[in-house]
Order: C-alpha cells, then structure tokens, then sequence
C-alpha cells in the first residue's frame, strides 16, 4: 500500500518529498490507536527536515543501505538519528526500534554478520529487504509496530 506523497519546501530551495501512511489500529483500552508513518530521505542535505519529522516520534526504523559503497552514508546516517533524538530528549536505546537491510538482491553488499556488527551493535531486531519487491517490508513494520504497542501499554 502506497501512501500520500507530501512535499515540503527547504531552505536550499530543494524540494523534500516523502511518504506519509496514516494506519488505524482500531481501540485498544480505549485509546484510537494510528500510525502515521514517513519515510524520509537519507541525504545530507535534508537533515534538517529529518530531524524536524522526528520530533515527538514514538518507534524508529533505520533503513540501511546494503551496498559496500553506501556503508559509510549508513554509519553518517544512522550516528545523525541519534543526535536528532537526543536533541529532542530521546535515546534510540530507549525507542522502539528496528532495522532494515535493504537491497539484499543486489550485487557488491555487505554480508548481513558484518551490516549487524557495525550497525547494530546493540541487536535490535533486524530483517533483509528488498523494498520493490516488498520483501521484509511488512515484516519489520509488523515488529516496530509491536514494540511501540507494547510501550504504550506500559505507560497507560
């Protein structure tokens, strides 16, 4: 399922577009349970609009790029979440959080056990993906989407 493409004009004059995918979960102890969900791109240049979509966050998946030659955007990356966060008051030890390895199917990537020792030093849960194909993709969505249910129950 595709959501709605939203575009958010920047300061660099660069257009940031991403996917926003309202899900309603129905009523669970009586709260009307939605996930709004963004995807955003990884580049350098839209950091700032990152860190803007995730204020007031409540799970995190890190989309990590498989390829040898994008090893070192992810490790950028994924060390700019946690700064992000923790501006806000979050640790991402403290989120919901997941993982995804994505384009597994291509050529030149890096062995899953080398992807989980530099990236997830911490084993959080972690899925391959090859997001076309929608391989993985609903199984780390599903995983997200059970821990931020399960913190939710636990502080109300």
């Amino acid at each position: 399922q595709k959501g709605k493409l939203i575009s958010l004009a920047t300061e660099s004059e660069r257009t940031l577009f991403f996917d926003f995918l309202p899900l309603s979960l129905g009523d669970i102890k009586g709260f009307r349970v939605r996930f709004h969900l963004y995807t955003v791109p990884g580049q350098v240049f839209y950091a700032a609009s990152r860190k803007l979509i995730l204020k007031g966050v409540d799970g995190v998946v890190f989309v990590a790029d498989s390829q040898i030659e994008r090893m070192d955007a992810n490790i950028e990356s994924l060390e700019d979440l946690r700064i992000n966060l923790a501006e806000y008051g979050y640790e991402l030890a403290r989120l919901p959080f997941v993982i995804q390895y994505n384009k597994r199917d291509l050529p030149n990537i890096v062995p899953v056990g080398e992807l989980q020792k530099i990236l997830n030093p911490d084993d959080v849960p972690s899925y391959e993906a090859i997001a076309p194909q929608g391989v993985g993709v609903f199984e780390t969505l599903k995983d997200v989407g059970k821990q931020v249910l399960k913190e939710l129950k636990k502080n109300y």
